[in-house]
């Protein structure tokens, strides 16, 4: 998996509209994802379009065009729970949503499927989108409580986990909010001066990352706090294939904070690509 190539197609502070190419291959497929990202684009424009190229490792043909931006729902959804399958407290009811957008009933459905979730709060900029969400996902799954919240202090107060997806220039969740044994995930921000919590949380929680190579590179919830003095490369203490290899440890005590930071794997859209096309 080469480093992913991210080419803004503005000036910084312009709008952050940009275009991205995501290669990976395997011993039987090479894929390519490409996207647009335009954050402020409004119903029924979506801020990511993707598309995935599929061809033959053997040789080389092409197997398949695959709707990128489907596979990107489900593919996020899923790095971020099995993160969790490893990082979060095992008897962890209650999650804290910070997105009221289209991967909003994947992140609940694919938590749900790893922790035995009871409540799910909802926290969005709109608090009447961020209450009609949680009034229709609720009408989806009953067996969950499902209600939004004032304010994400307020959210994160009985958290067990913290799930955060948008893209906010500002950071949204304060370390100072989250209680001892939380698991944090974040998965919007992807722009290496901004971050979707303050460097506090980082400073003090047990980090993990989906791929170094990428964050390095583009996660602000890492670089800022590096760049303040704060951690160094040393805080990360593994990415994902590391965590479902064993080889690096994970939680240690009820106690700790845990936190993953995802900008987005082409492993993880190749799996989703191939999966699609072998169905």
């Amino acid at each position: 998996m080469p480093p992913r190539q991210l080419m803004p197609l503005a000036p910084e502070g312009a709008g952050h509209e940009a275009f991205a190419m995501l290669p990976a291959w395997n011993d039987e497929v090479i894929a390519l994802k490409a996207f647009t990202y335009f954050p402020k684009n409004q119903s029924p424009d979506l801020t990511v379009y993707a598309q995935i190229l599929l061809f033959s490792r053997s040789n080389g043909a092409p197997l398949a065009l695959v709707d990128g931006t489907s596979v990107t729902y489900r593919r996020t959804a899923g790095v971020s729970a099995l993160a969790s399958r490893f990082l979060s407290r095992p008897d962890s009811e209650e999650m804290l949503l910070i997105n009221t957008g289209r991967l909003a009933p994947f992140l609940i459905d694919a938590h749900a499927s790893v922790r035995p979730l009871k409540r799910i709060r909802i926290w969005g900029r709109n608090s009447e989108k961020a209450r009609q969400l949680a009034e229709d996902l609720g009408k989806e799954r009953p067996e969950l409580d499902i209600s939004s919240v004032a304010n994400i202090e307020t959210g994160c107060a009985t958290a067990d986990l913290i799930v955060c997806a948008t893209n906010s220039p500002e950071p949204l969740v304060q370390g100072a909010w989250v209680r001892p044994g939380t698991h944090t995930d974040f998965l919007g921000n992807h722009h290496p001066q901004q971050s979707e919590c303050d460097s506090a949380l980082v400073e003090k929680a047990s980090v993990w990352v989906d791929s170094k190579t990428n964050c390095f590179r583009e996660a602000g919830e890492i670089l800022v706090p590096i760049a303040e003095g704060k951690i160094t490369e040393e805080h990360v203490l593994g990415d994902l294939a590391m965590l479902c290899r064993g080889e690096t440890p994970t939680r240690t005590s009820p106690e700790e904070i845990t936190l993953f930071k995802s900008v987005g794997s082409a492993l993880g859209d190749l799996a989703g690509a191939r999966a699609v096309w072998e169905a």
